[in-house]
């Protein structure tokens, strides 16, 4: 039998090639460029991986597409004096496609909340305003009208997006942002696995329109998690975590500008927690893990809430006479599979508001509710600690 022989340089060959197509192959580290992110940008421009420096109200205008690609940062500077925030007008589209390992990072050099503005995107899907509009002006400082009745508008998409220690308050002493402001956007909009961290208003605010949020993180927000006006309407929205720390008022604020309606945006798979000790944004006598109030109604399911055990605080709070009339009676606000962990009571009312009785199967108990269920990784961890608490 004829042997094989094989000499060490071809067999050094043999596991060259091998290791070329190897799917495990190291991949050399990115180099991330620096640049600037400033002015109005109004022809479509791609931000490569880098770390960038806002500067000033970005404006994206309409018929600009910016994109960011994953991994990227980008800080404002309060100590420069200016206002600084990244606004897409209608018409305008902002694609940040970050992924769990390498987020898009908004942030702050100071890490102050309320150092900056956030995200503000606005749309022209339908709003429904005060005494009826269908137009409305931004609260942001901005002076923006929002509103219109493309129920698909598409601003672009966001996914794996934090934003950090944002809700400038303007010194107008009126005008607040928060970390993502949706005026009016459409369902053609993606938004997905969103964190709004430390920010000095709200971390998500909705000003009508049908989008929806899909995997959002609230953490440590002073005044409410997630808040919407203006018949907000999203149907689709899943798998919202807030957690309350260090100042904090509503879990969820939900209104509708005094306007009885039936729009019943639809939210499933909700964790609201409080951690011990925290205060309340203006020493606020109440901070409740969900308050309907001026109209707000809704459908949520599979419901957690945990860490509002404060006498003043309840699970589910009416604020008013007509929100209880016209929309707990009349049936439009449904509470299913809500568990409460502590001694949080169930409801709470005002002096116009005695007695809550929700009609049979609209509000449901479970002590089997899981609320939100989310993937740790890096798009939900700041400083190495996790905001899955």
């Amino acid at each position: 039998m004829k042997k094989l022989v094989l000499s060490l340089s071809v067999l050094s060959l043999l596991f060259v090639g091998c290791s070329e197509d190897n799917d495990e192959t190291v991949a050399t580290p990115k180099t991330p460029v620096v640049g600037e992110i400033t002015g109005d940008i109004t022809a479509n421009r791609n931000y490569v991986f880098g770390n960038y420096t806002l500067k000033g109200i970005v404006k994206i205008k309409a018929g600009a597409t910016v994109t960011i690609e994953a991994g990227s940062k980008i800080t404002a500077t309060l100590s420069d004096g200016s206002v600084d925030a990244l606004v897409v007008e209608n018409g305008g589209k902002l694609i940040v496609n970050g992924t769990a390992a390498e987020p898009v990072v908004f942030t702050e050099s100071s890490q102050i909340p309320g150092s900056w503005g956030g995200i503000i995107m606005y749309g022209n899907a339908p709003i429904v305003a005060l005494n009826g509009l269908t137009t409305a002006t931004s609260e942001d400082g901005l002076a923006q009208q929002y509103g219109g009745t493309n129920d698909t508008h598409n601003g672009g998409t966001l996914r794996y997006v934090r934003v950090e220690y944002a809700g400038k308050k303007i010194t107008d002493g009126t005008s607040e942002m928060n970390g993502f402001s949706f005026y009016s956007v459409g369902s053609g909009t993606i938004l997905e696995n969103l964190v709004a961290y430390k920010g000095a208003d709200d971390g998500f605010e909705f000003y009508g329109g049908t989008v929806n949020l899909i995997n959002a993180i609230s953490y440590g927000n002073f005044d409410d998690s997630f808040d919407w006006q203006d018949g907000w309407k999203g149907q689709l929205s899943t798998n919202w975590y807030a957690y309350q720390t260090g100042t904090g008022n509503f879990g969820m604020e939900i209104e509708c500008k005094n306007n009885n309606n039936s729009f019943l945006p639809k939210v499933s798979n909700i964790t609201l927690k409080r951690a011990a000790g925290t205060l309340t944004e203006n020493n606020s006598a109440e901070y409740d893990a969900i308050q309907f109030k001026n109209q707000g109604n809704g459908e949520y399911t599979n419901i957690l809430i945990d860490g509002y055990s404060n006498p003043s605080a309840v699970a589910v709070r009416i604020q008013d006479a007509n929100t209880n009339t016209n929309q707990v009676n009349a049936s439009k606000i449904k509470l299913t599979n809500v568990k409460i962990n502590g001694t949080t009571p169930q409801f709470g009312g005002t002096s116009t508001v005695t007695s809550i009785v929700f009609p049979a199967g609209q509000y449901t108990t479970s002590t089997t509710s899981t609320g939100a269920s989310l993937t740790n990784g890096a798009w939900s961890t700041v400083n190495g600690a996790t905001l899955l608490q």
